[in-house]
């Protein structure tokens, strides 16, 4: 008898955010596989005897190989368990999810996704930061940092390619690159001037972001503690929230009494 494999976004932080689909999902599952950056409070929607699995990865440490969660999603699922595949934001936007989709795929394994809310554009949000903005930016792309500064590495170009073909640009990723990253970004043509943001913990309580130019934030952020998980943006709209707090303040001192 064959089960099913569901993946499911958690959302980017904050428990809330996962989708009424994704929450329902989660408490058919028998057997819960998660990631180390899913809320530990959505662990509450399994049913008491669900199997939780633990398969974060962590910068610099071991971890559960990607061929080993593909192989575990198919056998859990080949003995007529219902899988909850729980992955942090949207589990095809750099999660992987596409991998695990195939590995059912090539099993016979019947597998449905549940999109989630990619950090991508709630971290941004967040922070009070929007990814377009009428007059400012028509344009975004979201890319990984991981490969910023190795020149090596197989897709090491995609950074410089897509650095100044849209107006804000997105990386997951950033925050154990950043130096890396905006050095990258500035030598592809972006502005050194440039506003620039990055959001830590991003809709969870623990949320804390710097804004500054692409030149000026590696050293910043590195003074505020700002480490993973984040997410760097970098563009006009990174100057939104100070103009926004600026035309908050008279609003303030008005005596609406």
């Amino acid at each position: 008898m064959t089960g099913r494999v569901v993946l499911i976004g958690a959302g980017p932080g904050d428990p809330e955010l996962i989708t009424v689909k994704g929450a329902r999902a989660l408490g058919e599952a028998d057997v819960v596989i998660f990631d180390r950056l899913v809320a530990p409070a959505l662990l509450d929607l399994c049913r008491p005897e669900a199997e939780r699995l633990y398969v974060g990865k962590e910068p610099g440490r071991a971890a559960v190989p990607q061929e080993r969660i593909c192989s575990l999603l198919v056998e859990q699922a080949m003995v007529g368990r219902v899988v909850a595949r729980l992955k942090g934001g949207d589990p095809l936007v750099f999660g992987r999810g596409g991998e695990e989709l195939l590995a059912c795929a090539r099993a016979g394994v019947p597998c449905e996704v549940i999109p989630g809310i990619t950090s991508a554009v709630a971290a941004p949000a967040s922070a009070g930061i929007p990814v377009t903005h009428r007059g400012i930016a028509r344009s975004f792309a979201v890319v990984t940092a991981s490969t910023a500064g190795t020149a090596h590495a197989p897709d090491a170009a995609d950074l410089g390619r897509v650095a100044t073909a849209v107006d804000t640009l997105v990386l997951l990723m950033a925050a154990g690159k950043l130096e890396a990253t905006c050095r990258a970004l500035i030598a592809a043509g972006r502005p050194s001037g440039e506003p620039a943001a990055i959001i830590q913990w991003a809709t969870t309580p623990e949320e804390r972001s710097v804004i500054a130019t692409l030149e000026e934030l590696p050293a910043l952020a590195a003074a505020a503690g700002i480490g993973p998980p984040a997410t760097l943006l970098v563009g006009a709209v990174a100057a939104v929230p100070a103009e926004t707090a600026a035309l908050a303040a008279p609003l303030a001192q008005l005596d609406t009494r």
